[in-house]
């Protein structure tokens, strides 16, 4: 697939003052302004199997072009090399004009064919200047700004033509993180702002707790905007998803209540969030009574529910929740009896925490049962016969891995990385005439939605310092509980599992919405920012990092006076259907299972000596073996050939295994023992790190972890 290009025209920037809240009119900025092709009209849309996942946007409209990228300095003032479109691998936030140009860029190349959008969070900046601290009328303001660009962006001339699906980030409100029980007045706020977002029938459930969902195929796909905030284990506000009083507690009820409709209705869903259930041996993002619900909830409806879309982290990569870690006693237990030894991922996560955070995930995916072994069942449910002794239980849940659940973390906006979208595509198989959302929309009485004016934002009532101080300690006293409040939780609501004799859903077995595969989109900001030359001693010292990032560029100073950026626009990093190293069918639970067994078989090998063992260059084609030139793609069939054993009938297999037998000798012989096993190891998890940080890191760096 090749991205198309497009010029971009630059904004006005006497238009700046219609949009910032107290930053200086530079010049250097742009009003934000998108979709300026968006006025056509759109007879009957029909379904295109494709949605946009658009992330962590983190707009500042005090960034400053060619300002420093230092610590508490954040792309505000100073001299540095902060580029026109983001100060990319720096923990800058994003200028005006690289939410401008992404917008526009997607309305050229996008908007005509998808289905819907995810947007799942974090508009705001960091407060990461103590010289202009964050206040709330500017974060509002600012979410409100970026509403309607995304309103103007996926419309027409009477308004959005495709839904979108927003939800909120810890940085969305102020103070960050914290938000109190609703019905709140930042919930009512925000029930305002994304009126246009929100269905009219959604309402009550938005402003009494934050949640909601879309109907973005009528009567067949909705998709599920879940509040994070009150499942995120930083959010002093808030206590657990035990307690009836809790408003954790509150919306897995309501989500099972949801889900059982769905289920009656023979629809399927997809869950968003901002805030993903990051969770590895010894960390986690979510309180674990919230984790421990979830994960039973997905495995109860695993039937309905098709994938879970998150953003937060910035990187690229997924995570599998296992249900054999479902503890019904700890979710009854009384606070003080429950025994937690995970601490919190950091809050910011810098290049070092980043690194132990994925090498866990690694060490975690090394105990995982290998799916491609598990054989005990066929994909028909039934039990295979053994010639001796009975068969074992299948240690994945049957021939579809529904011991797992998938959860999908997309990159951000916000270039600490580079700017990434992800376009999913997903099976349409008999729904290409089926009735899309604006067909319902414009069909029926209701108005459609459009750009609304701007709101008189209210100056909101929030808890002063002082009182959050006190909050935290309340959390941190285990067992006394909120006054007033038992501290035994009442008996569990066990949501009902699938039907009996049912098949499992798109998330597990091939079927109309399933999720196929993405395209992930990036900018360049190196390139197209123009800015910086080439300096081979760049990248040392790279992973020493441990707090503020100021980039990899950080004392570097512009090659040009005056900013020359060239033109703006995304390409493709990779998609999931070519990529001959994931080498992933499809995006169902199995296919993630196999990709993570084999990224975990790669945890017990010796970094430095594999490092020095596999010097690989990226070509057109793969990684190659620099010491003979071998494409080593060419060979991955053969080492890996066990992955590939389910696309075979019986008897093919049996002849591919044979043939493969005849080969093992010279492969052994030519390798000396295994070493190619070892490069091929070293291959995927480079690859998966080098996706991780969005294609910012060379392969040198890479090794280091």
């Amino acid at each position: 697939m090749t991205p198309k290009t497009a010029v971009w025209l630059w904004a006005v920037p006497s238009l700046l003052a219609t949009f910032v809240i107290g930053a200086p009119t530079t010049g250097t900025q742009y009003v934000l302004q998108a979709g300026r092709d968006g006025s056509h009209s759109v007879s009957q849309r029909k379904l295109h199997g494709r949605f946009l996942h658009i992330t962590d946007l983190h707009l500042d409209e005090w960034y400053k072009v060619h300002a420093s990228t230092k610590q508490n300095i954040a792309c505000h003032r100073g001299d540095g090399p902060a580029g026109t479109y983001g100060a990319e691998t720096s923990d800058c936030d994003s200028p005006l004009a690289l939410v401008n140009a992404t917008l526009d860029w997607i309305t050229a190349n996008l908007k005509d064919s998808i289905d819907f959008v995810v947007w799942t969070g974090d508009s705001a900046r960091h407060d990461s200047d103590e010289e202009i601290p964050r206040h709330n009328k500017e974060v509002l303001a600012l979410n409100q700004r970026v509403a309607d660009a995304f309103v103007t962006t996926f419309s027409d001339n009477k308004g959005l033509v495709v839904p979108v699906v927003p939800t909120f980030g810890n940085n969305d409100i102020y103070p960050h993180n914290l938000l109190e029980p609703g019905p709140n007045e930042i919930l009512s706020t925000y029930n305002d702002i994304w009126d246009t977002f929100i269905p009219e029938d959604q309402r009550h459930s938005f402003r009494y707790g934050g949640w909601f969902y879309v109907e973005v195929i009528p009567d067949k796909l909705a998709v599920f905007s879940l509040n994070t905030l009150y499942f995120f284990d930083r959010n002093a506000g808030v206590d657990d998803c035990a307690h009836p009083t809790e408003p954790g507690y509150k919306q897995f009820e309501w989500l099972r209540v949801q889900l059982q409709i769905l289920r009656e209705r023979g629809m399927k869903a997809i869950l968003i969030g901002h805030v993903p259930p990051a969770r590895t041996s010894s960390k986690q993002l979510w309180d674990e009574t919230c984790w421990q619900k979830y994960t039973l909830w997905l495995q109860q409806y695993r039937d309905v529910v098709i994938s879970s879309l998150y953003g937060h982290m910035n990187i690229d990569h997924f995570l599998l929740q296992d249900t054999n870690e479902i503890n019904l006693n700890f979710i009854g237990a009384e606070q003080d009896q429950r025994v937690n030894t995970r601490e919190s991922v950091d809050e910011e996560l810098s290049i070092e925490s980043t690194k132990g955070y994925l090498m866990e995930l690694r060490e975690d995916w090394a105990t995982l049962p290998d799916p491609v072994q598990d054989h005990d069942v066929d994909e028909s449910g039934k039990k295979k016969k053994h010639k001796k002794g009975k068969g074992k239980k299948s240690k994945i849940g049957g021939p579809w891995a529904e011991r797992y659940q998938l959860t999908l973390v997309g990159p951000s906006i916000v270039p600490n990385y580079f700017p990434t979208l992800r376009v999913f595509e997903y099976n349409i198989t008999g729904l290409e005439d089926a009735p899309t959302w604006v067909d319902k929309i414009r069909a029926s009485d209701t108005k459609s939605p459009s750009l609304a004016e701007d709101l008189e934002l209210p100056k909101l009532e929030l808890r002063s310092e002082p009182d959050v101080e006190i909050e935290k300690k309340k959390k941190k006293k285990k067992g006394k509980g909120k006054q007033g409040r038992d501290p035994k939780p009442p008996q569990l609501n066990i949501p009902e599992p699938p039907p009996k004799g049912s098949l499992p859903g798109p998330g597990y077995f091939p079927q109309p919405l399933t999720l196929k595969g993405f395209t992930q989109y990036y900018a360049n900001l190196t390139y197209i920012n123009n800015d910086i030359t080439k300096d081979d001693t760049e990248e040392a010292g790279w992973l020493e990092l441990l707090g503020w990032d100021p980039g990899r560029h950080k004392d570097k100073k512009p090659k040009h006076e005056k900013p020359k950026p060239r033109d703006f626009s995304f390409e493709v990093e990779y998609n999931t259907f070519d990529d001959k190293i994931y080498k992933l069918k499809d995006l169902t639970v199995k296919s993630l299972l196999r990709l993570a067994h084999r990224i975990g078989q790669t945890s017990d090998a010796d970094s430095k000596e594999l490092a020095e063992d596999y010097e690989l260059e990226r070509d057109d084609d793969g990684y190659i073996d620099e010491d003979d030139g071998v494409d080593v793609n060419d060979e991955v069939e053969d080492v890996e050939s066990t992955d590939e054993e389910e696309d075979y009938s019986d008897d093919e297999l049996e002849i591919e295994k044979k043939k493969k037998k005849k080969g093992k000798g010279k492969k052994k012989k030519h390798h000396k023992g295994g070493k190619h096993k070892k490069r091929k190891n070293t291959k995927i998890w480079l690859h998966f790190l080098k996706h991780a940080f969005i294609s910012t890191r060379s392969i040198d760096e890479l090794k280091d972890l």
